[in-house]
């Protein structure tokens, strides 16, 4: 599917995710700006699903859930079920794994991926590769290493979108994504947009 047959209002729900109000901590809970920062990323996590377009061979049927896939360190705490939880996107629940291994990815829609070690990292991507798998990391090198999307945590959360990965694993990266997206693989070259 081309990116323009996927021009949806996808601005503004980044927006507001950027915006999400800091909640109250738990007893035991992350430093605030962790806790805020994996709030953000809980959120276009979700948004990711809401707004990306997958194959419909990448799903065993109409209403099989969203697999939501942790690889790496679980950055996520309670930020990810809290704002998964009830939630339907495209007609689809939501369900979280973590996984142990990148054998364990099966199946997975979504997989954030916060392995420190490049070559790790590298390894998991070249086995997702041609998958119909949205590959989510905040790694500095996570485009040029064959991620599809980088988010990198700062002032304020930044994107960066690699077309190229996301033409391989044939999903619909719709334009308003891209629109605010601070860099964008495209044909082997990354631009900075903004």
């Amino acid at each position: 599917m081309g990116l323009a047959a996927a021009r949806l209002p996808l601005g503004l729900a980044l927006v507001l995710a950027l915006m999400l109000p800091q909640l109250p901590r738990a007893a035991v809970a992350q430093p605030p700006a962790e806790e805020a920062r994996s709030k953000v990323e809980a959120a276009f996590l979700r948004n990711f699903a809401r707004y990306i377009v997958w194959p419909a061979q990448a799903f065993d049927n109409a209403r099989s859930p969203w697999a939501v896939c942790l690889l790496g360190e679980d950055r996520l705490g309670e930020s990810l079920p809290d704002t998964l939880k009830g939630r339907i996107e495209q007609g689809r629940s939501f369900e979280i794994r973590q996984a142990e291994a990148p054998e364990a990815l099966s199946g997975c829609h979504i997989v954030f991926i916060t392995i420190a070690n490049p070559a790790q990292r590298r390894l998991v991507l070249a086995r997702l590769k041609d998958k119909p798998v949205l590959t989510v990391g905040n790694a500095v090198d996570f485009l040029a290493e064959g991620g599809v999307i980088r988010l990198l945590p700062g002032e304020r959360m930044e994107m960066g979108v690699n077309l190229d990965q996301a033409r391989n694993a044939s999903l619909g990266i719709p334009t308003k994504l891209l629109e605010v997206s601070r860099d964008v693989l495209e044909n082997g070259v990354l631009r900075r947009l903004r």
